[in-house]
């Protein structure tokens, strides 16, 4: 168990007024034992206030930096302040706090936990361009991890002390630098990464955007950033 003061639950989010005060209200619920801290990345709705009532210590950031940007605050925040675990949650609602547990269990054996959404629980499925690029980022960071992983993209994640330390002196902010890129440096350092499967629920608000052409240039933008991530020293 994680005593007071140890678990920090981030929440980056952007423009996230009509989910973030039910998404932190949760979160606060499901684990009394946590801190929440909400990364406001250059909102430009009332994400800062809602978040702040509903309970949440907010850190603003002056412009959008992406995930990446305000995850890299987070764990900046996390390891400044002391704290031996810290879990990414989306602030749209997709994330269930309630296998937060199942991530922390699984940190007995990893430094990072993926919650993988392609583990055979819950029925989210991907196709077409996007889910050749996932299986082509899951077969790569696989043998790089040493163990099979499914959901190379999932922003749901526990990270203990060692891979704050990390994340905290390298986090990059580019597009898709927060999952992919991170992980191929965790697994270059020595991080044990392992995954836990969780089924992903629907946005609380807001309308997803899909189109056959943001698929394909999801793809091509997906094999990119591997190929640099594995070229980078």
């Amino acid at each position: 168990m994680i005593g007071a003061h140890g678990l920090l639950v981030v929440i980056p989010a952007f423009n996230e007024a009509e989910c973030i005060g039910d998404v932190v209200r949760e979160v606060r619920g499901e684990l009394p034992q946590a801190d929440v801290l909400v990364v406001d990345d250059g909102s430009t709705d009332d994400t800062l206030a809602i978040a702040e009532r509903a309970g949440a210590t907010v850190a603003r950031l002056p412009f959008n930096l992406g995930v990446g940007g305000a995850m890299r605050l987070g764990y900046r925040y996390a390891r400044d302040h002391g704290y031996q675990v810290v879990v990414q949650i989306d602030a749209d609602g997709q994330h269930d706090p309630r296998y937060v547990p199942k991530l922390l269990d699984a940190l007995d054996e990893a430094d990072l936990v993926i919650g993988a959404r392609f583990a055979g629980e819950g029925g989210y499925r991907v196709r077409g361009p996007r889910r050749w690029a996932m299986v082509m980022l899951s077969v790569v960071l696989s043998w790089l991890a040493g163990t099979r992983l499914t959901d190379t993209t999932s922003g749901f994640r526990a990270a203990n002390r060692r891979a704050i330390e990390l994340f905290a002196r390298f986090y990059p902010v580019e597009y898709l630098g927060d999952t992919v890129e991170t992980l191929v440096t965790a697994c270059r350092r020595g991080l044990r990464v392992r995954q836990v499967p969780v089924a992903m629920r629907p946005r609380l608000a807001g309308i997803p955007s899909h189109s056959p052409l943001k698929a394909t240039i999801y793809l091509g933008r997906a094999f990119t950033v591997l190929v640099l991530a594995l070229l980078r020293r």
